[in-house]
């Protein structure tokens, strides 16, 4: 029905790209060789719309067309030629309404790829193919108009309604479609985005998508003269500030609740567009904590996992920590397997794939079925949690986060309570992991679960995961574990209150990678095996460690504080 009205003829101005694109894949695409999901096809010669049925799971990622941004990146004539004739392809097959591209998501991500690269698209071509390309434009266009409020709340709401103002202001006879729309847009930032510029998926990639698409959407309707709605300029200013708080000192964000890092340049860009300077307060951002000393960024996240719809790809990642010196990662979260398959997103939502400790068997937070992945067995159900109190500290020769959360507390009765501490010029962290019981129906709680395991403990595991590019063994007669840098530093870890301390496989899970990467974590593991267990660690670089921080990780008797705030007394170590 879209398709009977009036098709616009031409563009008001001329396009200019604003999407980023990668070059690798770029030349990935034009070999012949698709990945998409975790599917690899080597298909040369053959149409984007040939290499599999419409059914399949990586159908919405082709017919979202984002791999133009990655085409126009290499920008010769081959490049070119593949652009143009998937498109042209794309209208022949689908443009008549068919085909899984037609949601409101979907088809705004399309429209405003189409619109962006129109250039490229049209050079060279016959009249015959700029109108057939305008009239889809046109027939997309007005089929947002009709179904954006069809669209699931959040991102895909905000693609759709951003395609129809991008849409709307640069066709020729498609401006009366676009202040309704803006109208719109300013009323769904006002419902999405939170006071403090977060989002509920509180994945820090996803929100990057946001603030680059409301900055799409601002410049579009400025440059026409039409006043920004309050609703869209607030939420660029709220979550800028945000964004720059989740941002490492490589220049990368957290990967966190299904985020990767980011495209190089992606976040400068946005950042750069959004026109506020201004940074987050002390306190956390969209849930994370976030310590900045010298050249050494730590972020970690410290509240529930996201609740309703977002909570289906949310993470068990509570208390999970990353941390970057200078420009290059050192811990990690393994990553969001969504890329690789159904199995590999579900193995990378599970706490043992974070930087933190977890109970054997079980999870932080109640995400997903059992299920089992190869040789592992999944972890069982446990309560989400619902209590994760916070708190910051700073000095003059230190930065100090203490948090806790109570995900295990219906099925052990354990509260995981974790303290980490950052010296003032960035050179070593201490951290600390305790395990302890709160009340007397905790006590109760942590008993039966001592006699599941027939009085031998509850197993646990403290987990570091390395970046691939991280170079470790277990020295000091297995003691202390030595991470060297590309860079050339050496990082040592040392603990006290575990029982082991190895050195395992691990996986960085890394979108646009033809299949996981191996790494390297650090394990320490024990049991526990009263009703309060503790774990002392620290990070520290070779050579330069210093005498507080050498003392603290072999002096069991270090004063710290219960998860209740109050001060641990030596009778309270175990």
């Amino acid at each position: 029905m879209a398709g009977r009205a009036e098709p616009a003829s031409a563009f008001v101005t001329a396009p200019e790209p604003r999407t980023i694109g990668l070059y690798a894949r770029g030349r990935q695409l034009i070999a012949g060789n698709f990945l998409f999901a975790g599917h690899l096809i080597e298909a040369p010669d053959t149409s984007i719309w040939d290499i599999a049925p419409e059914d399949a799971p990586f159908a919405p990622l082709l017919h979202g067309c984002a791999w133009l941004d990655d085409l126009a990146a290499v920008g010769d004539h081959k490049a070119t030629e593949r652009a143009q004739t998937w498109v042209y392809d794309w209208i022949e097959r689908f443009g008549r309404g068919t085909g899984p591209g037609w949601t409101p998501g979907i088809t705004g991500r399309r429209l405003i790829r189409w619109i962006n690269h129109a250039i490229l698209l049209m050079r060279l071509r016959p009249k015959e193919d700029g109108d057939a390309l305008f009239a889809s434009l046109s027939c997309q266009t007005r089929f947002l108009v009709k179904r954006w409020k069809i669209a699931d709340p959040g991102i895909d709401r905000l693609e759709a309604l951003t395609g129809v103002i991008y849409a709307g202001l640069a066709l020729e006879g498609m401006q009366e479609l676009v202040a309704p729309a803006i109208q719109a847009l300013g009323r769904e930032c006002i419902e999405t985005i939170n006071e403090d510029g977060s989002i509920p998926s509180r994945n820090p990639e996803e929100l990057l998508e946001v603030l680059t698409l409301l900055n799409w959407a601002a410049l579009a309707i400025e440059q026409s003269g039409q006043p920004l709605p309050l609703g869209v300029a607030q939420a660029r200013q709220k979550i800028a500030p945000t964004l720059r708080a989740l941002r490492h000192s490589d220049g990368s964000l957290a990967r966190f609740h299904g985020g990767g890092r980011g495209l190089d340049g992606w976040l400068d860009a946005a950042l750069s567009g959004s026109g506020s300077r201004e940074r987050h307060e002390a306190g956390l951002a969209m849930g994370y904590a976030h310590m900045l000393a010298g050249r050494t960024s730590i972020i970690a996240d410290a509240a529930p996992p996201p609740r309703g719809p977002a909570s289906a790809r949310a993470h068990a990642s509570t208390l999970a920590m990353e941390l970057t010196s200078g420009r290059r990662p050192l811990i990690v979260n393994c990553g969001s397997g969504a890329s690789f398959g159904e199995e590999w997103r579900r193995a990378g939502r599970a706490t043992p794939s974070h930087s933190t400790l977890s109970l054997e068997g079980y999870s932080s937070s109640r995400l997903a079925p059992p299920q089992r992945l190869g040789a592992r067995t999944a972890e069982m159900l446990s309560d989400v949690p619902d209590l994760v109190p916070f708190e910051t500290h700073r000095t003059s020769d230190s930065q100090k986060i203490e948090m806790a959360h109570n995900g295990w507390q219906g099925t052990h009765g354990l509260t995981h309570a974790r303290t980490l501490e950052i010296a003032a010029d960035g050179r070593a962290l201490v951290g600390e992991d305790y395990l302890t019981t709160l009340s007397a129906a905790d006590e109760t709680r942590f008993d039966r679960a001592m006699d599941a395991e027939k009085l031998q403990g509850i197993p646990y595991a403290i987990r570091f995961h390395l970046h691939p590019d991280v170079d470790a063994e277990i020295d000091m007669g297995g003691a202390a574990v030595s991470m060297a840098l590309k860079s050339g530093e050496v990082w040592i870890l040392r603990q006290i209150g575990a029982q082991q301390l190895a050195l395992q496989s691990s996986v960085y899970l890394e979108t646009g990678r033809l299949r996981p990467r191996s790494t390297k974590q650090v394990v320490l593991t024990g049991r526990a095996m009263s009703y309060a267990t503790r774990i002392r660690w620290s990070l520290a670089k070779a050579q330069e460690t210093p005498t507080a921080v050498r003392d603290y990780a072999v002096d069991p008797r270090t004063i710290g504080y219960t998860p209740d705030g109050r001060e641990m007394q030596d009778e309270d170590v175990n």
